[in-house]
């Protein structure tokens, strides 16, 4: 008798983990940097729905600043917990060499440009996107023409970037400072002068949007797809690209690049939500939902979306970072941008 019951508690035992371990395996986990579950309706909101639907698979969502996704799959990398990673350059690059992403060749990689792609198999585009800077339009009447406009009195204590190193939108605008003023001494001699007019730091980006509509700021920096997203419901904010020393105005592609995790606890569950959101049907509506560009090439969007971010960029240039340098010198450049600030 007794060893009846214990087999039937050992059977009821097995049973239990069994169901538990089904349970699990319906859960994706996805660390990703802020921008793209913005606004009602968001592109992951409907996508991770979908995908639930189509799939039994539960979407979970951690969100945070480029550079802190990173450094929290950097903390659990003797345990992790997230299956997906999606992050900005070059966060995305530090995340590769310090063996945090296993390669993963999506469905879709036939369709996705080779310079949109990491040719090892670690990271594809998700969402292509440019960096930029907000104003408030209720109180200035035009935006700051130049860099160096916005080193003027009216703007003390009434600017702020995310924080380079810790935000990707941050780490872009020191890289689009070095642009323009031609090398890194210049770029840093420039923060130095700029911090007069900084508030601080912020370890995000997307929450100074708030902040600029409201008026607290006059001006931060941002990214094209999340500021437009923004924009319906904040709309006192605009955007701009202030001019280098030469004149020109110029911006950067700053795409969202997806992964899958480098020992994911679901990475099965991980390569049907990449494929899932590099889908032909996925990716058609990045613009109109997110107002991003999608990454795949087959994919062409239409509408006044896409005229609307066409029209804004006229006269912007667009050049392009060695990703590669900036990851190398990325630690260096960040502890320079700290010296300079004094932050």
């Amino acid at each position: 008798m007794r060893g009846t019951l214990a087999g039937a508690l050992t059977a009821l035992g097995f049973i239990i983990a069994a169901a538990g371990a089904a349970r699990a395996e319906q859960v994706v986990t996805i660390y990703s940097a802020d921008g793209l579950h913005d606004g009602e309706p968001s592109w992951y909101g409907e996508q991770f729905a979908a995908f639930t639907r189509a799939t039994g698979i539960k979407v979970q969502y951690i969100e945070g600043g480029s550079g802190g996704v990173v450094a929290r799959l950097q903390k659990e990398q003797t345990n992790p917990q997230a299956d997906v990673l999606v992050t900005l350059p070059p966060f995305i690059q530090k995340a590769v060499s310090e063996g945090l992403i296993q390669p993963y060749t999506p469905a879709a990689a036939a369709q996705i440009p080779a310079e949109a792609k990491d040719a090892a198999g670690n990271y594809a585009a998700l969402v292509n996107n440019y960096f930029n800077f907000i104003y408030n339009a209720s109180v200035l009447k035009a935006p700051p023409a130049s860099f160096e406009a916005l080193l003027a009195p009216e703007f003390k204590d009434k600017i702020q970037y995310s924080t380079p190193g810790q935000a990707g939108d941050g780490t872009a605008v020191m890289l689009q400072v070095m642009h323009a003023y031609g090398s890194p001494d210049a770029a840093f001699a420039y923060f130095k002068k700029l911090q007069v007019n900084n508030r601080g730091s912020s370890a995000s980006t997307g929450k100074l949007t708030a902040l600029v509509n409201k008026g607290e700021l006059y001006v931060a920096n941002g990214d094209l797809q999340m500021n437009l997203d923004q924009m319906k419901s904040n709309p006192n904010i605009r955007i701009f690209w202030p001019a280098g020393p030469d004149g020109m105005r110029s911006t950067f592609a700053l795409p969202y690049y997806v992964a899958l995790v480098k020992g994911a606890p679901q990475a099965d569950n991980g390569r049907k939500l990449i494929d899932w959101l590099l889908s032909r049907e996925a990716q058609a509506t990045v613009t109109d939902v997110a107002l991003g560009l999608p990454a795949r090439s087959d994919v062409t969007p239409t509408g006044a979306a896409y005229a609307r971010i066409q029209e804004m960029m006229k006269g912007v240039a667009v050049w392009t970072p060695d990703w590669k340098a900036v990851s190398d010198a990325l630690s260096r450049d960040v502890a320079r941008w700290h010296d300079a600030t004094g932050s």
